[in-house]
């Protein structure tokens, strides 16, 4: 017997494939990919982690489905923030369902616990899952962590699993996840609060501003992940790195949409990119900002370049200044 579970990386997916590797079961762990996870998770920290619970993992990689189905128009709405967590999660479910075929798996599990998630884990939230997984008829999800306070799945009504040993775990707290973690020794895993940065607040804004004043595209989430993100007064955008990683990525990012905005000068300075069509009222004001973020004196006058053209620029005196556009 076969099942694939959906693995975020974090303890509870971790839990909920040991559960069924402790009946035998074979599991893959299937990481569905929408582009939205965590900056601090990596492929082989995902694959040390399924590794250490039991599994092989799979990336499968659904971000511009994602964009084009989920993420703009979702049936359930959204949370808080930007996150339409329902819709999100149906997806998922609905995305594994189809690869049972291919791995010759019989069905479908996951680490979510009942009441630990305000919009996604009640109840009634999960059943509108299963109904946007089409799972409605085959009941082919199982909740290792939860399942003894759920109905039967199929896999506990045909004894593929033994639902004897699965547990009911319900609520916010992690206290019997995290004795569960100690007792098999292990102690790689994120906190329940590094997940997906469409639940988080200022991110959400940034997506938010992005989608109000630009066209959204798949190559546009990396930006969003990266740097100081400024809104200028004409309505230009720019996105200033903040140390070495964040540089290498935002040189690698520029496109039609946004262009590198360079110091000549030969002192230490960000990566920085701007909208193709910024104004040369919101030109200056980037070369302010970007200046205000290096050693750049404001009595000195600086060059820079974009689109080709050079631009003199000084700093503000304080950042305060600069801070007044970012987001």
């Amino acid at each position: 017997m076969k099942a694939l579970v959906l693995f975020s990386g974090g303890l509870d997916s971790m839990l909920a494939i040991k559960l069924l590797r402790e009946q035998n079961i074979d599991v893959v762990a299937i990481h569905i990919n929408i582009g939205f996870n965590s900056k601090k998770e990596n492929i082989t920290a995902l694959e040390q982690r399924a590794a250490l619970a039991g599994a092989p993992l799979e990336i499968i990689d659904v971000r511009s489905t994602y964009l084009q189905e989920v993420l703009f128009t979702p049936r359930y709405g959204y949370g808080k923030q930007f996150n339409p967590c329902i819709d999100c999660h149906g997806f998922m479910f609905r995305v594994a369902i189809a690869l049972l075929p291919q791995y010759d798996a019989s069905f479908i599990a996951s680490g979510e616990v009942i009441g630990q998630r305000p919009m996604s884990q009640k109840k009634d939230a999960m059943q509108l899952v299963k109904r946007l997984a089409k799972d409605l008829e085959d009941d082919l999800i199982l909740r290792p962590l939860c399942a003894k306070i759920m109905p039967p799945s199929k896999a506990e009504r045909e004894g593929w699993v033994d639902r004897e040993k699965l547990l009911d775990i319900n609520g916010r707290g992690r206290s019997r996840q995290l004795e569960l973690a100690k007792n098999y020794g292990w102690e790689d895993y994120p906190s329940p609060a590094g997940g997906c940065l469409l639940t988080e607040a200022s991110f959400s804004l940034r997506l938010r501003d992005f989608i109000a004043y630009d066209t959204f595209e798949l190559e546009h989430i990396n930006l969003l992940k990266n740097g100081r993100h400024f809104r200028l007064a004409d309505g230009a955008k720019l996105v200033v790195g903040r140390d070495e990683v964040e540089n290498s990525v935002l040189e690698s990012l520029h496109s039609q949409m946004f262009l590198p905005l360079h110091v000549k000068d030969s002192f230490n300075t960000p990566s920085a990119l701007l909208s193709h069509n910024a104004s040369e009222t919101d030109i200056q004001e980037a070369c302010k900002i970007i200046l205000s973020f290096t050693k750049a004196l404001p009595e000195q006058t600086y060059t820079l370049s974009f689109r080709d053209t050079l631009f003199h620029a000084s700093p503000y005196a304080t950042r305060d200044k600069a801070k007044i556009y970012i987001l």
